[in-house]
């Protein structure tokens, strides 16, 4: 996969938050591996790995989300999309923008309160390592709520007078469709 470029200052930002997710993922395998090691080799199993690696496995799909926004890779009906004019794309544009910063500004006021809440607590998980994953997961799912928003108007201002893309079903194919013409007219021995 080819990554989209990088545009601006929240690029750069989401580009961070996307390697950090990209390394966690084997942070969660590192840390369980070692949690079976000592659990079945050593008899001494850990309090921290299963709450580590939730906490951890939280962050990752935050900030994939995020990933996905800035890379342009969320799920789009370009059946429909596709046939309408430019115009009609850019309305579409808009309203999608539109709603999805409706709903990331609705979350964030229904849900500052709870997270500042749990934040000046430093809320606990409740289990015998009892790390601080409600007082840290809440203020950063409405933290990336602001980011996702962020992106996507960066990415509607950015694409706003790019080239139209088109798509076509041969593009989801793993194969070059030229490659397979070539061998189709190429002598048979």
């Amino acid at each position: 996969m080819v990554e989209h470029e990088r545009t601006g200052p929240v690029d750069l930002v989401v580009w961070g938050f996307s390697r950090i997710a990209m390394i966690l993922p084997a942070v969660i395998v590192s840390i369980m591996f070692y949690e079976v090691v000592m659990r079945y080799v050593f008899a001494r199993p850990t309090l921290w790995v299963n709450e580590a690696s939730l906490w951890l496995a939280g962050m990752v799909y935050l900030f994939a989300g995020l990933y996905a926004m800035q890379q342009r890779s969320h799920i789009r009906i370009f059946i429909l999309y596709d046939m309408v004019p430019r115009w009609l794309r850019r309305t579409f544009d808009v309203l999608s923008v539109a709603c999805l910063s409706g709903f990331a500004i609705a979350t964030i006021w229904g849900g500052y309160g709870e997270a500042y809440a749990k934040l000046m607590r430093w809320e606990r998980f409740g289990t015998a390592w009892d790390p601080p994953i409600p007082a840290t997961m809440k203020p950063l799912i409405l933290l990336t709520l602001v980011f996702v928003m962020l992106q996507a108007i960066s990415n509607l201002v950015h694409d706003w007078n790019r080239d139209p893309e088109h798509h076509d079903p041969a593009d989801e194919v793993d194969f070059e469709i030229e490659e397979i013409k070539a061998a189709q007219a190429a002598p048979k021995e």
